[in-house]
């Protein structure tokens, strides 16, 4: 079996992505393709896909965004937006890549593209319990706003705020 493949995420895994999504994330998580396809043009180059032998393992869709102000669950983005903060919007894996560091490999491939770009920090929300696995690559909770609080309660019961620096 071959070794995945890092590799831009790029319009042509679309398909394989909202499948992805929808296997992985409960449905009010599910972004709506024009809205997942808004996130490939926003600093596409932090938007990152591993596959094998055609077949798209995992994507991680990060973008710049403004520090503490995640865009909400379905939001169409300005691809012109930029922003002084890596914001991990969402990060997959399929079930027969769970396991392997796949999803690590992804996320520190997006730090490194970062750093190059002069960004020194990075956001996420943590959602369905994950926090746990965001704190094992660096991140933190942290205090949030009432309106970063708001935000991020739209992302379910469980959902963290979570920054690291770069």
């Amino acid at each position: 079996m071959s070794a995945p493949i890092l590799t831009p995420l790029q319009p042509r895994h679309l398909p394989q992505a909202l499948t992805l999504q929808a296997q992985v994330y409960p449905a009010f998580l599910v972004e709506p393709e024009p809205a997942f396809a808004s996130r490939l043009d926003v600093a596409a180059p932090f938007n990152l896909a591993a596959e094998r032998d055609g077949t798209l393992l995992a994507y991680l869709l990060a973008h710049g965004w403004t520090r503490e102000s995640p865009p909400p669950v379905g939001a169409v983005l300005d691809r012109t937006t930029t922003g002084d903060t890596l914001y991990l919007h969402d990060l997959a894996v399929a079930d027969v890549a769970r396991g392997t560091g796949i999803g690590r490999m992804l996320v520190e491939a997006a730090f490194v593209d970062a750093v190059a770009a002069g960004i020194t920090r990075a956001e996420l929300i943590a959602v369905e319990g994950a926090g746990d696995y965001w704190r094992r690559l660096g991140f933190q909770p942290g205090a949030a706003s009432p309106t970063l609080a708001a935000t991020v309660a739209h992302y379910g019961p469980t959902a963290r705020w979570m920054w690291r620096s770069l």
